[in-house]
């Protein structure tokens, strides 16, 4: 098997779909690898990837962070899934105000707009936040499965309401400290940029390293120093591999409960039927385009856009994660290229006898 990954990532450097890429393997047998391959850019002199490499794994955020956070405090009874959004952000106030639910927002299922368009008017953290608390849906809630950013980042500010502390607080506390994923953090500033990748060479950031790629992440890290709730989140392979050995394990690792059995289950269950697609409680299910065409119903997983991926099928009792920045130099025009290896690593993997 890690042969296969080992020429088909090779074979992408060569193709320049992005100059390194990490991948890391878990299994309930107990098997577990991380390989690295290529280098932080193109460059021949640039650093080579390591093992423990730090990626900026943009919308990874949404379900590790955000996501997860927000199932915790189900758990905990101060957040119900069919509860209105308004009843914690007394604030939210467009026209479906009393229609859109905790739930709508962990399926993905308002049909919004992207926060990134908006930077071309709006360049204040506080008058962006106000914008997207008041502006309309494109349709009601619930009657489409259409995926942005907006629907992470009012769930961020609910889950922070409630909690009363910072979303990186929180995931430190509830998820990373006690996993032991030293090396994932809201603030890479914490590390040498020796160590984390570039993502891109920006037209107005020049290059982007060390800092968050998402431009709306990034308004609001700079100007006020705040965590958002669907990018921000650096990581490496092999702390990203811990996190989803413990969903594998049914949300329990070394003796630790994090996640009670049934909410790992709804992670893996669809949630829109009804709509005809598929998701699962606060991660994407059943996506071959990305996951390859061996994935089943009950596959789940999450992409970011730097070149990130989370995988996890606790049926075979595997989950994998493929950290890359494939938008260096510039982002292509599309994923088509990416997708073909996340979706080829996919077959290799979910393929395999574990």
């Amino acid at each position: 098997m890690e042969k296969h990954i080992a020429e088909r990532v090779e074979r992408a450097i060569r193709e320049k779909v992005f100059p390194g890429c990490v991948v890391g393997i878990v299994g309930k047998n107990g098997i577990r690898a991380v390989l690295s391959f290529g280098r932080f850019t193109y460059d021949e002199n640039a650093p080579s990837v390591k093992e423990d490499t730090i990626y900026d794994v943009a919308s990874l955020t949404k379900a590790v962070a955000t996501g997860s956070l927000a199932l915790t405090l189900i758990e905990q009874g101060k957040l119900e899934l069919d509860s209105k959004l308004c009843d914690y952000l007394p604030e939210f106030n467009n026209s479906d105000r009393e229609k859109v639910l905790i739930r709508h927002l962990l399926t993905y299922t308002l049909a919004g707009y992207g926060l990134g368009r908006l930077l071309a008017d709006i360049t204040d953290p506080k008058k962006l936040t106000e914008y997207v608390l008041h502006r309309d849906f494109d349709k009601p809630p619930g009657t489409v499965f259409e995926y942005s950013n907006i629907p992470a980042f009012l769930l961020g500010l609910a889950v922070e309401r409630i909690a009363g502390e910072s979303l990186d607080m929180l995931a430190d506390k509830y998820f990373f400290q006690p996993l032991g994923m030293s090396r994932t953090t809201f603030f890479p500033e914490r590390f040498s940029k020796n160590e984390i990748v570039p993502t891109e060479i920006d037209h107005w950031r020049g290059l982007v390293q060390g800092v968050v790629h998402d431009e709306s992440a990034y308004l609001f890290k700079t100007v006020g120093n705040k965590t958002v709730g669907h990018a921000g989140l650096f990581s490496t392979a092999g702390d990203l591999l811990t996190f989803m050995e413990m969903l594998l394990h049914g949300g329990t690792l070394r003796g630790r409960t994090y996640f009670k059995e049934e909410t790992v289950g709804q992670m893996e269950t669809n949630q829109i039927p009804e709509l005809n697609d598929f998701t699962g409680l606060g991660w994407e299910l059943n996506q071959p385009r990305f996951m390859g065409k061996s994935c089943t119903e009950h596959t789940f997983g999450k992409t970011g856009f730097t070149g990130t991926l989370c995988i996890c099928d606790r049926r075979r009792g595997v989950a994998y994660v493929i950290l890359s920045n494939r938008i260096y130099p510039q982002r292509p025009a599309d994923s088509s290229a990416i997708n073909a290896v996340r979706a080829d690593i996919g077959e290799i993997i979910l393929g395999s006898t574990f």
